[in-house]
């Protein structure tokens, strides 16, 4: 019965890691439709966002399942829980990404991030996409050291996010504020995904080492 029950659980987590390579489809995608103004690569993402809504929905359904037949206490307990809090992270990263994919689709056929701001952003996708490859990794070992590298990492992208604003409010921004505005955007949902992106590591640690998500360093 215990050998089923940690089956069970082995398996919320293969759930979580699938979900996440999903999201780091979405984003890879929603970030070629923004930087070639491709509509029907954004319309891919935005369709494709109700499976990653169901996938959370099944894993949801799993974790609460548990709750209520096995009961589980302390590290078990901890690993449902961990894991509740984590496919909402997941699947706000995928949210994220269809937002992208929207001010793509809207832009077209122009392409909505202008020549001055492209290599802040494709830069800001990048790193975003490769947090996201690689929270899968830490999902599927529970790999506390790689989490604390993509806590570190993340400070890459808290240092774009301000090079963008310098972009958008020095003398020599000459795109327009509708680009503007589409850049700002663009560069806060890059650094969400980010910022979910680390939540979901700190969780994994938490999981691991039962140490606080609050308590771990940056």
């Amino acid at each position: 019965m215990r050998h089923a029950f940690h089956d069970q659980l082995d398996g919320i987590f293969d759930d979580l890691a699938g979900i996440c390579r999903k999201v780091e489809s979405a984003v890879h995608l929603a970030t070629q439709a923004l930087l070639t103004g491709r509509v029907d690569i954004a319309e891919q993402v935005i369709s494709g966002d109700a499976e990653i809504d169901r996938d959370r929905e099944r894993v949801e359904d799993t974790a609460l399942s548990v709750l209520s037949l096995q009961a589980p206490v302390a590290g078990d307990l901890r690993t449902v829980v961990s894991a509740l809090r984590m496919v909402s992270e997941l699947e706000r990263m995928g949210d994220l990404s269809v937002h992208v994919a929207k001010i793509a689709r809207l832009r077209t056929p122009n392409i909505a991030v202008p020549e001055q701001a492209h290599s802040t952003i494709a830069r800001m996708a990048e790193v975003a996409e490769d947090m996201v490859r690689r929270t899968a990794r830490i999902i599927e070992d529970r790999d506390v050291d790689q989490a604390a590298e993509l806590q570190r990492d993340d400070v890459e992208m808290d240092q774009l996010r301000r090079a963008s604003f310098t972009e958008l409010l020095g003398p020599s921004w000459t795109a327009g504020v509708e680009a503007a505005v589409d850049v700002a955007l663009l560069g806060r949902y890059y650094e969400r995904i980010a910022d979910h992106a680390v939540t979901v590591a700190k969780r994994v640690v938490f999981v691991v080492t039962g140490e606080s998500p609050e308590t771990l360093g940056a």
